[in-house]
Order: C-alpha cells, then sequence, then structure tokens
C-alpha cells in the first residue's frame, strides 16, 4: 500500500527481490521508490519484508536541520501500515526486530534495500478443485 499522501505519485506494488530506495517525493513525502525509477513509488503490503544494505538511518524527530541523523542499528524489517484510524497522516512504517516502529516518511534518503519476501495471501485463483468430489446437487 503507498500512504495517502504518495496518491499523486505514479507508483506500482513491490515484487520479490526489488531493490528499493527510500526518496522524498515531489510531494514531499518519503517512500520507497524503484533503484532505476525514482519517480516511481513502490508501494508494499502490510507484511513485506525487506532487508537494507546497511543499518538503518532516521532523521531527528524535530529536524531543524542541526540534529544528526539517528542510526537505528538494524537492517531488517517488515512493513506495517500504523493509525489507521487517524485519517490525514502518515500511515506506512517499518517494524524492526528489536520493536521499535518508524514512519516511513522519517528516514533518511538514498538507503538502500530489497524485497526479501511478500506476506501470503489467500488468492481465489490459487484455489484447486478436486475432480472427486461432487455436489449432491450436481450429480443429478
Amino acid at each position: 500500500m503507498c500512504d495517502y499522501s504518495l496518491h499523486h505519485v505514479a507508483s506500482r506494488p513491490a515484487k520479490i527481490d526489488d531493490k528499493l530506495v527510500t526518496r522524498k517525493f515531489n510531494c514531499s513525502t518519503r517512500g520507497f521508490a524503484a533503484a532505476g525509477q525514482l519517480d516511481v513509488a513502490v508501494c508494499l503490503l502490510p507484511g513485506t519484508e525487506i532487508a537494507f544494505d546497511e543499518n538503518v538511518k532516521r532523521r531527528p524527530l524535530f529536524d531543524i536541520g542541526i540534529l544528526p541523523n539517528k542510526n537505528i542499528g538494524q537492517r531488517l524489517a517488515r512493513f506495517r501500515q500504523i493509525d489507521m484510524d487517524k485519517p490525514a497522516t502518515h500511515h506506512d512504517a517499518l517494524e524492526f526486530p528489536d520493536g521499535q516502529v518508524v514512519l516511513l516518511t522519517n528516514f533518511c534518503e538514498g538507503q538502500h534495500a530489497t524485497v526479501l519476501q511478500l506476506p501470503a495471501v489467500a488468492h481465489p485463483a490459487a484455489l484447486v478443485v478436486r475432480a472427486d468430489i461432487v455436489e449432491p446437487s450436481l450429480s443429478k
């Protein structure tokens, strides 16, 4: 899913092995872009697992331009959406193995990551129909 603030940006869903980069889009929010296509937001489904090339860095809580970025000290994360009951606020976040949850819009630009795994989603086309099971109403 892409945050509400990215609705006016071209986007596509994430795929396994996608190479991503954190980026500030023209709408002044941050998100993921494909490494070779920086003008297209890559939307992740909740539960998508990603691995960063290096430890993740976030902007300071009060970004006034003089405080240093914070090193989160983690490289693996799972995409989450938080505060869905609050409209017109950022929802896209990453949860790290140590329990930290950080909004994606607070990440520093230019960090590279790879999509490791997409969440399991039940899909009607994946259902298998067994030929040996016949509904009683169909057997007449």
